[in-house]
């Protein structure tokens, strides 16, 4: 199934959104509560909603893992596709602004291929896709304005730790292909989330993070709700259909828009800005996935370039019919 199918394009302009929403929620929510207990809440918050959903829409035996790879799937799914993803990116989150941690987490589809090239037979890495990686990375050096000075400290910071979160989602969205699960990917999320919440309750407790340090302000409430509900279960439910509809490498571009939402969420709410550094670098980010994406994307090209030339053929048979008309 195509992502230009009318479907596919709204449930995809939906998870860009909602996960876009998500990097200013969090730098919200962090001023508030620990990292790694935000994130546990959310996953909470985010298992009790979908696995009432489920249990009131399928029957059960639509619900029970049946093979190797149904738990295989899960086990990707709430280890590293969503809890250590989520818990990496809350980490490094609290030292990068939200356009900044969602342009370094839009490495994802740099990163998806070359797992699937190893990991996934129908998703060999070519050399095209060797390249678009080499460029990918480029960028992302631009975006954290990293030099030999600035090495160091940028790999022992928070766009480390963000960048640790994209590698971990690439890898867990490929060993959920990997798998070929036989649950929908809609069970398969509600039972990873309690997987991730488990998880990263543990590490939080592991970190130090304590419960009584966190304070629920209103803000941390509306942030915590947001992560959960809507960037939780309603985004998850939807990014891993269109991973079971179109595949890893597709999929993955959800995150070449969400910068803009998060970029856009931080100026308006949070009073953050970007350097013409960092915008430049999502530029050449967005570059090397176009090269690594050139084969997938060339049939869409098409129909985008004949659509305009088709309309503009329409635009210009109208004019000049409007030309006879008034001289007759």
């Amino acid at each position: 199934m195509e992502l230009s199918n009318h479907r596919w394009t709204a449930a995809f302009l939906a998870v860009s959104v909602l996960f876009g929403g998500t990097f200013v929620a969090a730098k919200t929510g962090l001023a508030d509560v620990p990292p790694l207990l935000l994130v546990a809440v959310r996953f909470d918050l985010a298992a009790l909603v979908l696995g009432g959903y489920v249990l009131t829409t399928h029957d059960w035996a639509a619900l029970v893992p049946r093979t190797r790879g149904d738990l295989a799937g899960i086990f990707a799914a709430g280890v590293f596709a969503i809890g250590l993803a989520n818990g990496l990116l809350f980490l490094g989150q609290g030292s990068v602004t939200s356009g900044v941690g969602a342009i370094l987490f839009a490495l994802v589809p740099i990163f998806t291929p070359l797992f699937a090239g190893v990991l996934l037979s129908d998703e060999e890495l070519s050399v095209t896709g060797a390249v678009g990686t080499v460029v990918g990375l480029v960028g992302v050096a631009m975006v954290i304005e990293l030099t030999p000075a600035t090495l160091r400290a940028t790999l022992s910071g928070g766009a480390a730790i963000v960048l640790a979160g994209a590698v971990s989602l690439a890898l867990g969205t490929v060993l959920i292909r990997r798998s070929a699960p036989t649950l929908s990917s809609t069970v398969r999320t509600a039972w990873a989330l309690p997987i991730s919440a488990a998880l990263l309750h543990g590490l939080s407790s592991a970190a130090g993070e304590s419960v009584a340090a966190a304070t629920w302000t209103p803000s941390a409430l509306l942030s915590a709700a947001y992560l959960g509900v809507f960037a939780g279960a309603v985004a998850y439910i939807l990014h891993f259909n269109l991973l079971d509809a179109v595949g890893a490498t597709r999929s993955s571009l959800v995150f070449y828009v969400s910068p803009v939402v998060a970029t856009l969420g931080g100026w308006l709410l949070l009073g953050e800005s970007l350097s013409a550094m960092t915008v430049a670098g999502f530029g050449v980010i967005v570059v090397g996935f176009g090269i690594i994406g050139s084969d997938a994307l060339a049939p869409l090209a098409r129909r985008v370039r004949h659509r305009l030339v088709n309309r503009g053929r329409a635009r210009g048979d109208d004019r000049a019919d409007g030309v006879r008309y008034s001289h007759e």
